[in-house]
């Protein structure tokens, strides 16, 4: 039996509605407001105000008479939030992705030596990468490194200090990571603003890659998701059907963790 067959009750379905209102809009609203956002009339709204009210889920205040989430409502928020694992959320969503555009699909988060590959999602079609669980990727060589570089705080960056995938080697000497080895400034904003790191048949020759930052709900980065496959069936365009499809994923995992994209960021236009 699915979800939509099971006995279930209707009124409290309806009055969810105002509360789904009130944590969309993040605001105290009138009774009018709230009634008409959450498509029915005030009479019918108002008793089921004064029952979450007892409940605590909502509080009125007592200057303007507008309502607003109540402390009970923070309390399940924030129960909500401590149960959050990012990645037991992005895993199925990753999957998903990796089906849709037919390509792998690989989530990174920060370890203790830098960005690190903690699923790898094959594709049907073979990609021959050097990449798999445990791998540390490089926060200048790779479109997964550079979400980092992008979003990550100063600290955590400074601590960098070993060679990773995608860190360039020259006369045998290793490249130099830290702030003074991240990508150009210039590089970094462009990231920030797209939301999104390429990476072009390097450090894989004949493989591209497309990566996009998941946000927690105090919108820190909470792990990067990353598009591979091979250059000759994998768009780089950034409104291509792989950077839309990766883009809708990363969104719908960070509303799941509970970020909030409204007045931030334009994710995935």
């Amino acid at each position: 039996m699915t979800t939509d067959q099971k006995r279930s009750i209707q009124s409290i379905e309806i009055g969810g509605r105002l509360l789904n209102v009130l944590a969309i809009h993040s605001r105290p609203m009138s009774l009018k407001e709230l009634a008409a956002q959450a498509e029915m009339s005030p009479s019918k709204a108002h008793p089921y105000l004064v029952s979450f009210g007892r409940l605590g889920l909502i509080e009125q205040e007592p200057a303007s008479g507008q309502y607003r989430l109540g402390p009970a409502a923070l309390q399940l928020g924030l129960s909500c939030l401590n149960q959050l694992d990012p990645l037991k959320i992005a895993t199925p969503i990753a999957e998903s992705l990796a089906l849709e555009i037919n390509q792998s699909v690989a989530i990174a988060v920060w370890g203790n030596l830098g960005p690190t590959i903690v699923r790898m999602i094959e594709s049907r079609q073979p990609v021959h990468v050097n990449m798999r669980t445990g791998t540390v990727m490089s926060v200048t060589g790779t479109a997964t490194g550079k979400i980092f570089a992008a979003f990550m705080p100063d600290d955590r960056l400074d601590a960098l200090n070993r060679l990773a995938l995608g860190d360039r080697v020259s006369h045998g000497q290793v490249a130099k990571l830290g702030r003074e080895g991240l990508p150009p400034a210039q590089e970094l904003s462009a990231i920030r603003d797209g939301l999104m790191a390429k990476a072009a048949g390097y450090p894989i020759p004949g493989v591209n890659a497309l990566s996009v930052p998941v946000f927690d709900q105090s919108g820190h980065l909470a792990l990067a998701l990353t598009a591979l496959g091979p250059s000759l069936t994998f768009s780089m365009q950034e409104n291509g059907p792989i950077a839309r499809a990766l883009a809708a994923a990363a969104r719908e995992v960070s509303s799941r963790l509970g970020f909030v994209y409204e007045g931030r960021y334009t994710f995935g236009t």
